[in-house]
């Protein structure tokens, strides 16, 4: 079995780094012409720059996933370009300020809900009409082993509460674009090596946590060793491709057996 996509137009949202990155080289070794889009131009083109030197198809988009009018003209642009849009990747995210309940200011709740919630609403949003012109879709949504398995990361309460929305809008839509013959499926990765950890803000966590050891690491598979973007990529590339053409409406959780346990 080979991963075909060379038919496919393919806009990866948080495409500048890490498993957005991933995900952008590995579509565009399967075929795709792939648009990478997130805030940071000059990351961007370090990705453009990799896939073409590979001899891939890529362009990049600057815009901010939480922005209405920038989202609207950015996917505008990508169908201009390649001239359809057939994939979307909603992949943006951020891990947000984990802290009680009580310390955490409304700015953080709205800031994690809409980068990872409304953000992918705006992508979606705005990709749906393009795909429907298309005759076909095949969306990805970036969800987390947060929310939708795991509950004990205590402070996380904006972020997991963002993914099990992601998680939600991902079924529901499934259903409802399935006569459009757009498929819809969620992809809930577990730790994986990325810098969006070092982007978290953890405050006053001490206070609620809950001390739970795992000698041996609480990664079953790799005792501990976290997972790599171009896994998360390769999964991601495949539920895009024909391979998974009976696929919809289906959470993947890809994590090495870690929300089995924590």
């Amino acid at each position: 079995m080979k991963i075909d996509l060379s038919d496919e137009v393919i806009l990866v949202t948080g495409g500048s780094e890490g498993i957005g990155a991933g995900i952008a080289k590995c579509c565009a070794d399967c075929g795709a012409r792939v648009a990478v889009l997130a805030r940071d131009q000059r990351e961007l083109q370090d990705v453009v720059d990799e896939i073409e030197s590979d001899g891939g198809s890529a362009m990049l988009v600057v815009a901010d996933v939480t922005d209405e009018t920038e989202m609207k003209t950015a996917i505008e642009q990508v169908v201009e370009h390649f001239g359809k849009l057939t994939g979307l990747v909603a992949n943006a995210g951020t891990n947000g300020t984990w802290t009680p309940i009580d310390e955490m200011s409304p700015e953080e709740w709205r800031s994690t809900i809409d980068v990872n919630l409304t953000g992918t609403y705006l992508a979606i949003h705005f990709s749906v009409p393009f795909m429907r012109h298309a005759g076909r879709g095949g969306i990805v949504i970036m969800s987390s082993i947060n929310g939708t398995r795991t509950f004990s990361n205590e402070g996380a309460s904006a972020y997991a509460s963002s993914k099990a929305g992601q998680y939600a809008l991902g079924k529901m839509l499934a259903l409802e674009l399935a006569p459009s013959n757009i498929r819809v499926n969620v992809v809930c990765p577990g730790a994986i090596t990325s810098g969006i950890h070092a982007k978290t803000e953890r405050d006053d966590l001490e206070k609620i946590e809950t001390p739970v050891e795992y000698p041996e690491g609480d990664i079953p598979l790799t005792r501990g060793e976290y997972g790599k973007p171009h896994q998360v990529a390769e999964l991601t590339a495949f539920l895009l491709s024909g391979c998974s053409g009976h696929i919809t409406g289906s959470p993947v959780w890809i994590d090495g057996g870690q929300s089995l346990i924590v």
